[in-house]
């Protein structure tokens, strides 16, 4: 197992810094990148729910590329990274993971910038 070190960038849902953490990157293992989407959130599929997106990501530097779109694109929110896949409750939150093959373009730098 190959383990090197690099460094996260957290933001909250207002785009400000909260944090610049190192973080090890164990190379055979997912990152997760979650949040909110407040704009499709309590109807449609999300019908009295909350709608959380988890993005599926092979590195550190992948999850801030996530990360930044998240922030640029302007309707997420609670944007947090993590190495373990959150659970939600089903009850409360309508939940879709996502890859690069779903969402290609959340993948690429500065995709939402405006």
């Amino acid at each position: 197992m190959i383990l090197s070190h690099s460094y996260i960038t957290i933001y909250d849902d207002k785009t400000n810094l909260k944090g610049k953490f190192k973080m090890e990157n164990n190379k055979q293992s997912k990152i997760f990148v979650t949040m909110t989407d407040k704009h499709m959130s309590g109807w449609g599929m999300a019908d009295g729910k909350i709608n959380k997106l988890i993005f599926e990501c092979d590195s550190w530097e992948e999850a801030e590329i996530v990360e930044q779109n998240a922030i640029n694109q302007g309707s997420m929110k609670y944007i947090n990274t993590s190495r373990k896949k959150p659970y939600y409750s089903p009850s409360r939150y309508y939940v879709q993971t996502k890859t690069k093959e779903d969402y290609e373009s959340w993948y690429k730098r500065n995709h939402f910038r405006k």
